[in-house]
């Protein structure tokens, strides 16, 4: 009896070991199963640990008026000023687009600066001359951008919908960083801004200056003559006897 109690103690304790030899190959074996695990500059990043998408980066202004005239907008005021606008397709490609298309069709000539606080902006590009109009183009999807409103902006008016910009414009005369990224920063006065100064204030001005011509530098426009000033002097018999047209 005792010795058939010892047998079954050495057979189990034989098991045991067998079971106890096995583990580790049996581990072993589990592990070539498993695919490597990367680790270091190799190893996966969690989502959240994703590297950032590259930050978008804006062309420069380029204050040479000879390069690039294709995108150079010249206006000839009737103050008598000629001033050069950079614009900025990388910045606002569709309203860099539209200003030239406007420009092109004559639209802007004889347009009125109506809006122009001192300190503040010139704003322009309204036919009407009252603020509420625009061309019979649609309105431009808004292209707002990072590029600072400093002095010599030019940006797109609009009314309370951000997608409402059309014709009409206004050139920043001090930094106003309050409209960054609220309107469409798409320009810059390279040449005359004193010329820009020198526009008429008002809302509206009582004598508003107005855009004489608008062309594009690679059209190579002279500047219009000037308007004719009103002649001053003593009325005559002919003026008197002139028939009323």
């Amino acid at each position: 009896m005792i010795k058939a109690k010892l047998a079954s103690a050495l057979s189990a304790l034989g098991a045991a070991a067998l079971i106890c030899a096995a583990g580790p190959a049996a581990a072993q074996k589990q592990r070539d199963d498993t695919p490597p695990v990367a680790f270091g500059e190799n190893a996966p990043k969690p989502d959240d640990d994703a590297a950032p998408a590259p930050m978008r980066t804006y062309a420069p202004v380029n204050f040479d008026p000879a390069v690039d005239p294709e995108n150079v907008w010249v206006l000839d005021l009737s103050n008598g000023q000629r001033v050069k606008i950079r614009l900025m397709p990388d910045w606002a490609p569709n309203h860099v687009e539209r200003i030239k298309t406007l420009t092109r069709a004559g639209f802007y000539n004889g347009v009125p600066f109506h809006r122009v606080i001192d300190g503040f902006m010139a704003q322009g590009g309204d036919p009407s001359g009252t603020g509420q109009g625009g061309s019979q183009l649609p309105d431009l999807k808004a292209e707002f951008n990072p590029m600072p409103h400093v002095r010599g902006t030019l940006s797109m008016a609009r009314a309370a919908d951000e997608d409402s910009a059309n014709s009409q414009f206004f050139i920043v005369f001090y930094p106003r960083f309050s409209l960054d990224k609220r309107y469409t920063n798409f320009g810059r006065v390279i040449e005359n801004m004193e010329g820009v100064d020198a526009i008429a204030r008002g809302e509206p001005p009582a004598n508003p200056t107005y855009i004489v011509q608008a062309s594009l530098g690679s059209d190579n426009l002279p500047p219009p003559p000037p308007p004719a000033a009103a002649q001053d002097g003593p009325i005559t018999a002919e003026m008197l006897s002139a028939p009323i047209r």
